[in-house]
């Protein structure tokens, strides 16, 4: 009987060697040697700047995106970010924990990428009582005037919501509540991805989430997250004119699934596994939003939000040393987090790097001060390089970095960081 006991935990081991060995050797036993900081295009003192507001209501921001306003030609003539920011988010946090006190409530702040002007935007109609704690967020183009569509993640105190709202170019600052969307499929909901304005895919981290019962929680969602376990999945979700929604499930073991990204053809979606560090790519049918699993490409950190820029590269933001992160969530005197972000894109004759069988021997990302080959080989097609780093010191715990195509600007906030930095070229 001991035998096999031991043969048991023989073969986990050997399992949790092959699947997370790389990014627990970097990632958890090793404090990556990053810089105070390092920006591709520049010296990061001239080139970045860090927006911060007076009464701390832009800190701790998780996750922002673009909101286009496009002309009658389908033209960006403006462009904003939406970022959600959480000051309470050490005391209120249903992922990492804890689960103290879910009072008050978070904000959505609106940047101006010409001006770089900042307005808090107000919850107009939103139900008095009702927790805000914003994670993923999505907003649909704003068709010559017409209203927008947003979709913001809630992780309240009760359980984990999609609210859904309406902003518009005439009121930028105020975002129209229209309803709550709730499922018992919404276990752990995650990062969204909108496919029109009344459907999205949204992932689910976990299966085992802090919300269970102590001694459940926190156990069983740490085992979860640090062993790698394949039980996050993705969904495809509609909201049907009643107000009722149709759930689809899209992808189905993705160890911690987290942000999700479709590129700008409607081809590609991309989903975070941060846990193994890895982005998955499937292969999306643009008519059913039904996805087909095609390729991983490892990461060396712990990835957390994506996006697509408008050239189809993908922006990876994530967590190079988890017990950082943890330190900082838990308020630990000193303790600092690094950052890393890069860019994923397609290998072509137009990168650096032609594709090769080879991948294994090729050394890339060389400009950086700790290159992304020292901790993952190549990537059979994908050329990965650096866009920042950071020892935690400037800035920390990046969890989101959008780069607008037009300009090259970077706009990155963090888990725990106060104010959102912006690096232009």
């Amino acid at each position: 009987m001991l035998s096999r006991v031991f043969t048991v935990l023989a073969v986990l081991l050997a399992t949790f060697i092959y699947r997370s060995g790389r990014i627990a050797k970097h990632g958890i036993f090793t404090l990556p040697a990053l810089p105070p900081s390092y920006y591709v295009n520049g010296d990061v003192q001239t080139h970045c700047t860090l927006f911060q507001e007076p009464d701390h209501t832009l800190d701790y921001c998780e996750d922002m995106t673009f909101w286009d306003h496009l002309d009658a030609d389908g033209t960006v003539a403006a462009r904003f970010v939406i970022a959600g920011c959480d000051p309470n988010r050490k005391a209120w946090n249903t992922v990492m924990g804890p689960l103290r006190n879910p009072e008050p409530r978070a904000y959505l702040w609106l940047l101006d990428t010409v001006d770089n002007s900042l307005q808090r935007i107000e919850l107009d109609g939103y139900p008095e009582g009702h927790d805000f704690h914003p994670l993923g967020i999505e907003v649909t183009p704003s068709q010559d005037g017409a209203p927008s569509v947003l979709y913001v993640v809630n992780h309240a105190r009760e359980k984990t919501t999609i609210e859904h709202f309406t902003i518009s170019p005439d009121a930028p600052t105020q975002a129209l509540w229209q309803r709550t969307l709730s499922s018992p499929w919404f276990v752990s909901p995650n990062a969204l991805a909108i496919t029109n304005e009344t459907s999205f895919y949204v992932s689910n981290d976990h299966l085992m989430t802090r919300r269970l019962p102590s001694p459940l929680a926190p156990a069983l969602p740490m085992i979860e997250s640090i062993a790698g376990l394949p039980l996050g999945w993705l969904a495809h979700v509609t909201v049907n004119p009643d107000g009722t929604i149709t759930h689809e499930l899209a992808a189905l073991g993705v160890a911690f699934a987290n942000g999700v990204a479709i590129s700008p053809d409607g081809a590609t979606l991309a989903l975070s596994s941060t846990s193994l560090g890895q982005v998955h790519f499937y292969d999306r049918n643009t008519a059913t939003n039904a996805l087909k699993y095609r390729e991983t490409v490892s990461l060396p950190f712990f990835n957390d939000n994506i996006a697509f820029d408008e050239e189809g590269t993908l922006i990876v933001t994530g967590h190079p040393h988890f017990p950082s992160l943890i330190a900082v969530a838990a308020n630990k005197t000193g303790a600092r987090a690094p950052s890393w972000a890069v860019s994923l894109t397609p290998l072509s004759n137009d990168t650096h790097f032609a594709k090769s069988a080879h991948t294994t021997d090729r050394k890339y990302d060389l400009r950086a001060p700790l290159s992304v080959s020292e901790v993952v080989p190549a990537s059979e097609g994908w050329e990965v390089e650096t866009l920042f780093q950071s020892d935690g010191s400037v800035f920390g715990t990046s969890c989101t970095t959008l780069r607008d195509s037009r300009t090259g600007s970077l706009y990155m906030v963090g888990l725990y960081e106060e104010g959102l930095m912006v690096c232009r070229p």
